[in-house]
């Protein structure tokens, strides 16, 4: 059964929204694709946040990646100048 998590960040105060954004899609989501997630997507959702909704084939995927993802994570707050603000999980249950 397919896979979704969804994660917010915010962007530092003072920090470059354009250039963050493009660290991740230079760094952050070809890392992800190569974990096994089959499609990523950041969606603004105010001057300084996004939601990231990352699509995996299932769950295990998902989980045999994690502790990749939390050091993609970790540099993210690092390099980006960014904070995951939260996180949510789970199976895909309808899909048009």
């Amino acid at each position: 059964m397919r896979y979704v998590t969804i994660t917010t960040w915010e962007l530092m105060s003072g920090a470059d929204f354009d250039l963050a954004l493009e660290s991740v899609r230079a760094k952050r989501l070809p890392a992800l694709r190569e974990l096994g997630a089959e499609r990523v997507q950041i969606v603004r959702t105010s001057d300084r946040t996004v939601a990231a909704i990352s699509e995996w084939p299932d769950q295990e995927t998902r989980d045999a990646a994690s502790r990749a993802i939390q050091a993609v994570r970790d540099k993210v707050r690092k390099e980006d100048l960014t904070r995951m603000t939260g996180e949510m999980s789970g199976a895909v249950v309808a899909s048009v």
